[in-house]
């Protein structure tokens, strides 16, 4: 394996389904505090076979890295031969002065369906409470395999929690039209989108001139749900300037408006065949009129007219708990009729040597710190 031009990345990174947003190549220009890389394994042909990112960050006071592949690698995770791919990532870091590094295989361990967790919401329980209606082999496979080679998966003997959220909520599109999504909304969330229209509620596509408006919601809904991203305005104006000029469209802002005023915004990254949401924000007041629920439902109907495989509307707790606020959120994504995955999570190891195993206890601690 070896670096790949930022142009051979770009033109292959819609391509298959089309990689997480997290790793096309604009992203590095997102997380400013970090360096970065494009990597690329190819064939005896010299075909490309396999790409990341990877993200860099030096451990305060010492000369070696910390490397970070965010819903990375993109390769064949399903290949029982996982060190194949693995160990020359290794020897390059281990070139690069890496001490440790974690990754994040885009690989799904089960899955629920909102029926049946709308059934199991109990007073203290949780997702893993309850029997999943699917469990996918692959992620079962890599996570065997993973922890045989020696990585050991985020919260887990001694390694940091995981960065990326673990659990997540999808809306599958592929193969249904635009009436089957209808379908699959609750009875909630199909009267409330009605309730919006009826109310007068317009919907627009937004421009980065939009994105204070949104950011204002932001801060609004953070106050309001007790929760703290950490990201500033210039964070999302520097992520919509630098993926849409890598592609038109990569990442799209959506907003609801009554009476000539903003009152949900809503962000949504596009990488081929893939969709997120990624951040909604919405006002204290004039929610009678629901405007976050016709935004999501004219994003998801967006998504499908795009082929989009499915709609991730990205992370949720694994409280199953009413009385939980953390429920909440979950709640809300349950009446779309999607699943929710638990992916294989992340996982992290050291480089060979017992000075690189020191550096990541220390980078450990100092993650705990913050």
């Amino acid at each position: 394996m070896g670096v790949i031009a930022p142009s051979e990345y770009h033109a292959l990174a819609d391509q298959h389904g089309g990689r997480s947003y997290l790793q096309v190549a604009s992203w590095a220009a997102v997380k400013t505090e970090w360096s970065s890389e494009l990597l690329a394994w190819r064939d005896a042909d010299g075909q490309v076979v396999g790409t990341t990112l990877v993200l860099y960050r030096r451990l305060p006071g010492v000369s070696r890295w910390y490397a970070y592949l965010p819903e990375g690698p993109d390769i064949d995770w399903a290949d029982p031969r996982l060190e194949r791919w693995l160990d020359p990532l290794l020897d390059h870091l281990d070139r690069r002065q890496v001490f440790a590094v974690r990754l994040g295989p885009p690989t799904v361990l089960k899955r629920w369906q909102a029926a049946t967790l709308k059934a199991a919401v109990r007073r203290d329980r949780r997702v893993d409470d309850v029997l999943p209606d699917v469990v996918e082999p692959v992620g079962a496979s890599v996570a065997e395999r993973l922890r045989d080679l020696g990585w050991s998966r985020g919260g887990e003997d001694g390694a940091g929690s995981d960065a990326q959220p673990r659990y997540l909520f999808q809306v599958p599109i592929d193969g249904r039209t635009n009436a089957d999504l209808w379908g699959g909304l609750s009875k909630e969330w199909r009267r409330n989108i009605q309730k919006a229209e009826k109310s007068g509620i317009e919907i627009r596509q937004g421009a980065e001139s939009d994105l204070p408006a949104f950011f204002e919601l932001l801060e609004a809904t953070e106050r309001r749900n007790g929760f703290r991203l950490g990201r500033s305005l210039a964070y999302y104006q520097r992520q919509y300037r630098v993926m849409n000029a890598e592609r038109l469209g990569r990442m799209r802002l959506y907003l609801s408006t009554w009476n000539g005023e903003v009152l949900a915004a809503h962000t949504m990254n596009v990488v081929g065949r893939r969709v997120w949401y990624q951040s909604g924000a919405s006002a204290n007041h004039h929610r009678e009129v629901r405007p976050s629920h016709i935004l999501q439902w004219t994003m998801m109907s967006e998504a499908q007219q795009l082929g989009a495989d499915r709609y991730d509307m990205r992370g949720v707790s694994d409280s199953l708990d009413p009385e939980d606020r953390a429920f909440g959120l979950l709640r809300w994504k349950l009446g779309t009729g999607g699943e929710l995955v638990q992916t294989v999570g992340e996982w992290e190891r050291a480089l060979p040597g017992p000075i690189n195993q020191l550096l990541l206890r220390a980078m450990t601690r100092y993650r705990s710190r913050g």
